[in-house]
């Protein structure tokens, strides 16, 4: 696990620091979790702790099957009592909301820094330790010296970086927070600029490495064991009314996100799953020449065999389908483009041919060129003109029209959150009812 990135220096200045460290010990913080903070220790009772200084500060880890958190004592040993609470509910929320087992967004930086705005909203700031991403609050301003050790160009960066953290709203989902740092292009080079050693900007209060590297089957196995964890860490906490310091929008979602209801996203990936058409490429390989085939000679060939989709994804117009519902439905596209080419249009009466774009990696598609009404049967007949072109489509609205005609290719209706279609759907089209993850304050 590497520590590029990271803003936090270490090394300790004297041999107290070094005896501080060597001292520290985290089970007091996790017993006293028990008490203050019962929903949180739920979530981490069978996490595997870890004591290392192969990572700067702290993080939870899927890996072998099990879920770990590998911490830095020399980094803890450098917290308050409320900032060691603090990360422990940082870290446990990444285990709740899926992050550590979920395929992360690309750049995988950003995703990262969309993670930390997430979960930091709800943590009370006395409880972050410094580096801690928290929307709506600028970084801490630069000093004369820190502008000549950064040098001109990387203060400016740090600057731009700070304004737009600082312009965030709090309470929005890690997708959300994802797309509008993507939709700012700058913004989105400045942070991947954080790399390669370049440790300017904030964001070093927990690593992230390692999320991406589970295998399917391993990712299955442990997305289990932390869904049962969180599934009775819910279920406790409304038992006995212990919930802590959670609030009440963030327990209306973590209930929500146990229910047994179907996942809109399940129903997402279901739908770019079955729109998906095989590919076979052939490729070739040397075989052992003590076995060459008299008549074939030294060359086999073997067929592999891929999968991949091309859907069209309309999206309203209309002034009741605003741009955190497109941002939060874009998040989750994301997704999905690993396996899925979408080409986006807009439409409001009539489709927009010109906003036609190929939404490619690393991009995010315009989300506003009208302003008008909503007719579904523009986007259905504009569909069917291009069936030759795609393997389905998705319409993302609030679902205040018409029924449209039947369509030629699979559809889905992908509805922004607390909306219904007005109509009963086709037996072949697939309903998505997004929920919205905000986190209200209680």
């Amino acid at each position: 696990m590497s520590n590029k990135g990271t803003s936090i220096d270490l090394v300790p200045a004297t041999e107290a620091d070094e005896e501080k460290a060597r001292a520290f010990d985290l089970e007091p913080h996790r017993v006293k979790m028990i008490f203050d903070e019962p929903f949180f220790a739920a979530v981490l009772r069978g996490v595997n702790y870890e004591r290392t200084d192969a990572i700067p500060t702290a993080g939870v880890l899927a890996k072998d099957g099990d879920v770990h958190m590998w911490w830095n004592p020399k980094f803890l040993s450098s917290l308050t009592t409320l900032q060691v609470k603090g990360l422990l509910k940082h870290e446990a929320m990444h285990l709740a909301l899926d992050h550590t087992t979920t395929r992360r967004l690309e750049p995988h930086i950003i995703h990262n820094y969309a993670t930390d705005l997430a979960i930091n909203s709800d943590i009370p700031e006395k409880e972050l330790p410094d580096g801690g991403l928290i929307p709506g609050k600028a970084f801490k301003e630069l000093t004369d010296e820190d502008r000549i050790k950064m040098g001109p160009e990387t203060a400016l960066r740090y600057k731009r970086v700070s304004d737009k953290i600082a312009s965030l709203p709090k309470g929005l989902s890690s997708e959300e927070y994802f797309s509008r740092l993507m939709k700012d292009s700058q913004i989105a080079k400045d942070i991947q600029n954080q790399g390669d050693g370049d440790s300017a900007l904030p964001g070093g209060m927990d690593n992230h490495d390692g999320w991406e590297e589970l295998s399917d089957e391993e990712r299955e196995l442990v997305k289990g064991k932390i869904a049962k964890a969180v599934s009775d860490a819910v279920k406790e906490a409304d038992s006995t009314g212990r919930w802590g310091s959670v609030g009440a929008g963030t327990r209306k979602m973590l209930r929500e996100r146990i229910s047994k209801e179907v996942d809109w996203r399940a129903i997402l990936r279901k739908f770019c799953g079955m729109s998906r058409r095989g590919t076979r490429t052939t490729t070739w390989s040397r075989i052992n020449t003590v076995h060459i085939h008299p008549k074939w000679g030294p060359l086999s060939t073997a067929a592999k065999r891929g999968y991949t989709s091309s859907i069209a994804v309309y999206i309203d117009q209309s002034g009741s389908v605003s741009d955190q519902d497109l941002e939060l439905s874009f998040g989750e596209l994301c997704n999905l483009k690993r396996r899925t080419e979408f080409t986006t249009f807009n439409f409001d009466t009539k489709v927009d041919e010109e906003s036609e774009t190929a939404w490619k990696r690393g991009s995010t598609p315009c989300l506003r060129t009208r302003f008008g009404g909503t007719d579904f049967e523009c986007v259905t007949k504009h569909a069917n003109k291009n069936s030759h072109r795609f393997d389905g489509y998705i319409i993302i609205t609030d679902g205040e029209a018409a029924k449209p005609s039947s369509s030629r290719l699979k559809r889905g209706w992908m509805l922004i959150p607390g909306t219904k279609l007005f109509f009963d759907a086709d037996g072949r089209d697939f309903v998505m009812k997004m929920k919205n993850p905000v986190k209200k304050a209680a």
